[in-house]
């Protein structure tokens, strides 16, 4: 027995020496002679953000640049691996659920497994949008294109498992008809309004790029979540009418945190804080864009976990309300969104070349 106790501990002990030495072994992975980042004052304007005075990547430079970036300090730095870290923790959450759900065998669980895909979807578009986006500005909006993409996709897996799982049937009744198509409509224009506003980026106050951004998007979410609104406000109603006999729904927390971590997002994504408030000092770490990152992260995990506690305690419901092919039908209608949000923004990057080409014959 001690000599098995002994070889665990070493093994441990060679574990923890190896894990201490990654980051060294990072550092030297990167050539000495990368470039070093810039101050806004050596990048054009169009990659300039509010507040944010350094930290920039030179341009043009070779795409194993912006790779091994990754592992460089700059202001970028954190909006990647706040997204990359939120990749790999979905990909742990799908492993633990893959040993009690048959995401093969039971229909049922296929909307939570487009939660799943699309939540890990939208953070590779994230991760990819603000890795290499800066290489130039064909790049800048090929690859936030993409990201949009990724979030428009998400918002049709927040609504897919809204409407499946979480969905009082009072609510259903009314807009079982109409409730996800139009979801997927919402998803399409949010899309097109984040791209168009991406397109426009120099041409259009910040406020109006802002508000095509932002209200598509609102949109969506105010109908995607708004089973979740009504089943809050039903176990609110009644909790106070029947306190005594009133039972503790488990995913109500986390229903309640996601939609929590959602509006500290729209906040941050909305407003430049803290950066606004410290010009110049937050080049690394404090943007706002990067708490959006951390917060919707978070707002992800909750919404992950409240839709696997309604998919194992609401079972006698949601068969009830849907029909045997009805989660089949789901799978094809956010193919059927994704290539149309792709489509979107094939032809916005159209308008992009066409823009630049322009550019470049005038010079």
């Amino acid at each position: 027995m001690a000599t098995i106790f002994m070889e665990r501990i070493s093994r441990l002990f060679i574990n923890v020496q190896q894990v201490r030495q990654v980051p060294r072994m990072l550092t030297e992975a990167v050539p000495s002679s990368m470039p070093g980042t810039l101050p806004d004052t050596e990048v054009p304007p169009f990659f300039r953000e509010r507040y944010i005075h350094g930290g920039y990547r030179p341009l043009h430079r070779r795409w194993r640049y912006y790779f091994l970036s990754l592992f460089r300090r700059h202001n970028e730095t954190l909006n990647i691996w706040s997204h990359l870290i939120g990749l790999m923790a979905v990909a742990v959450r799908l492993r633990h659920l893959a040993e009690t759900v048959d995401f093969f065998a039971d229909a049922h669980s296929w909307p939570l497994a487009i939660l799943l895909a699309s939540s890990g979807g939208y953070m590779a578009c994230s991760v990819t949008a603000h890795l290499l986006a800066g290489k130039s500005e064909l790049c800048h909006y090929m690859f936030f294109f993409l990201d949009y993409v990724g979030v428009a996709q998400y918002q049709y897996g927040s609504a897919v498992v809204h409407f499946y799982y979480a969905v009082e049937e009072s609510w259903h009744r009314r807009v079982v008809a109409v409730f996800m198509p139009a979801a997927s409509v919402l998803c399409c224009l949010s899309c097109l309004g984040c791209c168009y506003g991406k397109y426009r980026n120099h041409s259009l106050p910040p406020w109006v790029r802002k508000v095509g951004q932002v209200v598509p998007s609102a949109l969506a979410y105010a109908w995607d979540t708004s089973p979740v609104f009504q089943r809050l406000l039903n176990s609110w109603n009644a909790r106070h009418q029947d306190y005594a006999h009133h039972e503790q729904d488990p995913a109500l927390l986390f229903h309640f945190g996601q939609i929590s971590f959602f509006l500290l997002c729209a906040f941050f994504f909305t407003n430049p804080l803290p950066e606004r408030c410290f010009p110049g000092r937050c080049d690394f770490i404090g943007q706002g864009h990067q708490l959006f990152h951390v917060l919707l992260v978070l707002c992800t995990m909750c919404q992950i976990h409240a839709s696997y506690l309604d998919y194992t305690g609401r079972r006698a419901i949601y068969t009830r309300l849907h029909a045997d092919d009805q989660a089949a039908i789901l799978v094809v209608l956010y193919a059927a969104t994704v290539v149309a949000c792709a489509l979107i923004a094939t032809f916005m990057i159209g308008k992009v070349k066409r823009v630049l080409d322009d550019k470049v014959k005038t010079k």
